[in-house]
């Protein structure tokens, strides 16, 4: 039976919403993306969402899976087939963000504190794999938090990687007065199609967040890689306002790379007022270059988890 707060908004692009509580902690989480558009603590938010008459602007809180991040010309093999996905961001000719974060996910568990959403993707031209997704969003006094389980019903492997796409903000502190903090010794290095050409130390530069440093006029749309790991093998983000307050956005060892945007394209009312911290299995085209990308052997299921909290 539902407990929590669910509300079919026939207005809402975002479709169903499910809002779910614990103590101070709250988050709404949507239909159509299978994400959360908001979430706050003690009425003080924590990501910069968007509102039920919007859509999910500039990919805000969605799962973005089977791929995260960018595939050059939309174009990649696979066990000696070669494969072209739709290109999802025409102006620079690359499939994006993969296949789930503007479709339907079903509610399969709800209770007060958390929702099950789950999506079944269908095999595809591009992509010829079924998945079954499913993420439980909970909130409790540790935060927001999202577990992750992806299963391959298919019969053959699939290439397969995550990503999540929050935005976190302090409210009324602009992102270039935030100390940002990032456990990472490399980059990706880009092209003018934001796809990998090489990668770089991160040391010295200003791309050097290891200590933590405020942002300052510093444009980020980065993949960091070469993480320093946690005594259980994940990672953490931090952001930090010059009066103490901040985020830390965690993710557990299924997570090896952040993509840090500092909203630099987004519409005029939300240019530089928020921080993605996405955290990602693999790096951009990695289902061309093969890194870290994982294969799902039939019958088997990936999981991760990772979550925000104020601080």
């Amino acid at each position: 039976m539902e407990t929590v707060a669910a509300a079919q908004l026939d207005h809402a692009p975002s479709g169903t919403q499910w809002t779910i509580r614990s103590g101070g902690q709250q988050a709404v989480i949507v239909e159509v993306g299978g994400g959360v558009r908001a979430f706050s603590t003690d009425g003080r938010d924590v990501v910069a969402g968007y509102a039920e008459h919007e859509h999910a602007v500039g990919c805000a809180g969605q799962v973005l899976a089977p791929w995260p991040n960018r595939i050059r010309d939309g174009q990649y093999a696979f066990e000696g087939e070669h494969m072209q996905l739709p290109l999802t961001e025409p102006e620079r000719h690359n499939a994006i963000h993969g296949l789930v974060n503007w479709a339907r996910w079903a509610a399969v568990d709800v209770a007060e504190d958390r929702v099950t959403v789950e999506h079944d993707l269908v095999p595809q031209p591009g992509y010829r794999w079924p998945l079954r997704l499913r993420t439980t969003w909970s909130v409790s006094e540790a935060g927001l938090r999202a577990d992750h389980e992806v299963t391959n019903t298919g019969a053959t492997a699939a290439p397969f990687g995550l990503a999540t796409h929050p935005y976190v903000l302090v409210p009324g502190v602009p992102v270039d007065e935030l100390t940002l903090r990032v456990p990472a010794q490399s980059r990706v290095l880009v092209d003018m199609r934001l796809l990998p050409i090489g990668g770089a130390k991160v040391a010295g530069t200003e791309y050097d967040f290891l200590e933590g440093r405020r942002l300052g006029a510093t444009v980020l749309d980065t993949a960091f890689g070469d993480v320093d790991t946690n005594a259980d093998g994940g990672s953490q983000v931090e952001v930090t306002a010059p009066d103490g307050r901040g985020v830390t956005v965690w993710a557990d060892a299924a997570f090896s790379w952040w993509q840090v945007y500092s909203s630099d394209t987004l519409p005029a009312d939300r240019l530089r007022k928020a921080l993605a911290i996405e955290p990602m299995t693999c790096p951009p085209d990695a289902f061309r270059s093969g890194r870290d990308l994982v294969i799902l052997e039939p019958g088997t299921t990936w999981r991760g988890s990772w979550g925000i909290r104020a601080i």
